[in-house]
Order: structure tokens, then sequence, then C-alpha cells
């Protein structure tokens, strides 16, 4: 289904701190097999305690995406079911749902008759091309539009195929933008007190993230310039380069810049060089000055160069796989990696938020959740079901 979210006020009990401001998340999902992506493993973190223990386990991919989040197994295939979700709308702030348009209509839980029941709730709807045009009714993953939408045809080597980004890159921008356009939907509801919904496009979305080669192609009216791996059209030496035990990513994005690197690699004479004391002329002689940067850098180690480049003022960075992301000094100094306790799993390493508030204090307050996990509390809790009326929901399949 997607999630309900009720925003929280907590007082804190500490004198003189602010009025804390949380959503508390409401998962819906389908009472046997649960969220899509609790399937999508290895990896997994294994079940070592309670009654899921021997099983396979909380696939990496739902843990990373999944915390301060409560789950309600539910079937809205169920008259019940429904009667449960259009309660729990009355009572939330937003509503998230990503099915083809119109698919919610027959359980009765599209915008219209949730707008009818609750006319404050904002009501956002994520598919992969949006409730209207020719493609509306076409299903889309993230790298079907990466393909459809250009971003696949600009990356990659120049003399390679088209490449899918290493991560999902679309489906995150598109949870970015929703994210965004539900606080604002909520800021024009306080002052309208009106609802409304939002329509949102994986299709949109990455349309609007070509960014700069968007605008070049518009205003040009000329074919992109196509792939340039990790070197830029319009600027050089801006690349990576191999080293004798790996690669360093350098930017000369000025001339002074460029002197610079010069100077730490010993080779302060491409600083006058006919051939490359401007940008032009570097791009121009890009094959051949590449060519002799790579000869310098490949006598090094990657952690040779990046003492020497140290405090020169000019980006630079090493390429670094995965683990050593996680466990780079920086990342850790800034508190990016959080262990937490997982319910059926014990201890577990996830990513933390990334954004750091001047008083405000946002964190993993809770573990991704397994399947159910909060199902009493939230029939009891927000809509006063009794335990016996609970029961018989979950004997009859409407429940997990």
């Amino acid at each position: 289904m997607g999630v309900c979210s009720r925003i929280v006020h907590k007082f804190s009990e500490t004198w003189g701190r602010p009025l804390q401001t949380q959503a508390e998340i409401i998962k819906i999902e389908h009472p046997i097999r649960g969220d899509d992506t609790r399937a999508w493993g290895p990896p997994y973190a294994k079940h070592v305690r309670g009654d899921k223990f021997g099983g396979p386990g909380e696939s990496a991919y739902f843990l990373s995406v999944n915390r301060n989040k409560k789950s309600l197994g539910l079937s809205f295939a169920h008259p019940s079911g429904v009667d449960i979700l259009h309660k729990l709308a009355k009572d939330c702030d937003v509503l998230v749902e990503n099915y083809l348009p119109g698919t919610l209509k027959k359980y009765g839980m599209d915008f219209e008759t949730i707008h009818r029941l609750n006319p404050t709730l904002i009501y956002a709807s994520i598919t992969g091309y949006g409730q209207t045009g020719p493609y509306r009714m076409r299903a889309g993953y993230d790298v079907m539009v990466e393909a459809e939408m250009g971003l696949m045809h600009i990356t990659g080597e120049m003399d390679g195929p088209p490449v899918k980004v290493g991560v999902a890159v679309t489906d995150l921008t598109t949870g970015l933008y929703t994210s965004n356009s539900i606080m604002a939907a909520l800021i024009g509801r306080a002052r309208t007190g009106k609802g409304q919904h939002i329509d949102v496009a994986l299709s949109d979305c990455q349309v609007a993230t070509l960014a700069n080669m968007a605008s070049s192609a518009l205003i040009s009216g000329q074919p992109d310039s196509g792939r340039w791996g990790t070197a830029h059209p319009s600027i050089v030496p801006y690349k990576a380069f191999k080293t004798a035990d790996g690669d360093i990513l350098v930017g000369g994005g000025n001339d002074r810049l460029f002197g610079v690197m010069c100077d730490r690699m010993g080779k302060s004479e491409w600083k006058t060089d006919d051939r490359f004391v401007t940008n032009s002329l570097r791009v121009k002689n890009r094959v051949l000055l590449e060519g002799l940067i790579e000869e310098q850098t490949s006598t090094k180690k990657t952690s040779d160069w990046l003492k020497i480049l140290d405090g020169s003022g000019m980006p630079y960075a090493a390429v670094n796989d995965i683990q050593g992301t996680l466990h780079h000094e920086h990342v850790l100094a800034r508190d990016m990696v959080k262990e937490i306790d997982h319910p059926t799993c014990g201890p577990v390493k996830l990513v933390n938020t990334p954004v750091k508030y001047s008083y405000s204090e946002p964190s993993i307050r809770t573990p991704p959740p397994v399947l159910g996990q909060h199902t009493d509390e939230v029939l009891n809790e927000i809509l006063g079901m009794s335990n016996a009326d609970i029961e018989t929901l979950r004997k009859e399949g409407v429940v997990a």
C-alpha cells in the first residue's frame, strides 16, 4: 500500500529544550509477503532471536530504507481491511502510495474517496510516469526511467555502452522531491486548512535532474555531448587517473588550480606549455594532457598522492569502494554509520541521517520493523480496537 503518517508533537523533558515535532510513520504491508524489498537479497541480516530464529533474515535493501517506521500487516482486498485504512486515513496527516493510476479506486482508497473522509490529508502518489500522459499506465522501475529519460545515455565511458548509475538514483531523487513536496503541502495546509493530491512521477523527476545537460540541449538545439566517464566535456583536467594501486580524481577547474596540480606533480613546466596555458587549449589537447598526467599518477600509490595534494586547495579525491567509504575517517567523524538493536537480528549497522541541525536531533529512533510488528499497537492504541477483534481479523487473514 505505502505509508500513512501522523505528525506527533513531543515536549522535551529537559528544561529549555524546544518543542519536538516528528512523524509517526505507519507502513502498510501485505500480511503474508510484506514489502517487495523484504525479498530483495542476499545479503540478509540473519535472525538470531525471537520466533523468526533460523529464517532467511531481513534483507539489507529493506533495512536501508525503513528505519523509524511501524509495520501494519493488512490486506485491503478484504472489506474489513479497507475499513481499517479509512479509519487510519481520518487520523493521518499524510498518505503515500505507489500504485498505477486508478488501481486503488476499486478499494475506495483513491484520492477523491480519501479526500472526502479527511479533507486536510496530503495524498502523495508516486508512479513511474504520472497520473496523466500517454505512458500513465506503464509500470516503471528506476532503471527503465534512467534509460527512457536520458540519464543512461550520458552515463558510462566515452567508447562504451550506456550504463545505469550504481544505485537507484532516480528512485532516490523522486523520494526527495516527494518529501519536499509533502513539506510544502503541509505548510500550505497550515495556511489554508486544505489537503491536496501530489502527483510525483519518476519520469518527471529524472527529466528535472538532467539539470544543466537538459538546459544545454534546450538552449543549443544540438545533440548532447554523450558519455564522458569521469571526465568533463568542458574542463581539463577533470577526471579519474590511475595510480600504482587504484585511482585518484583531480579537478583543475581553472588555470590557477591547473598550476597548483602541475607544481604538486613536479611538472611546473606544463603551466607555460603553449598547448596547456588556458582551459580551452587543454580541452583541445585533452588526450595528450590526460596521458601525461596519468604517466605521473601511475608512479605512486593513491595514499601517496593524497599526501602530496593535501592542503593544495585544489579538489581531489581517492576513488573508494563501498567498504572504504563506510570506514572512511571523515564518514565516521560525521557519525554517518550507526549501530542499532534490531528485534530479531540483534546489532545491525545502518547509514545515519545525513543532515545535521543546530538544535534538532534527527536520529534512528527505531530499527526497521519485522512484518506486522506493530499491527496490534496500531489497531489497539490508534483505532481503539479490542484484542478480541484484532484476533478475529488475524484469523480471517485481514491482518498479520
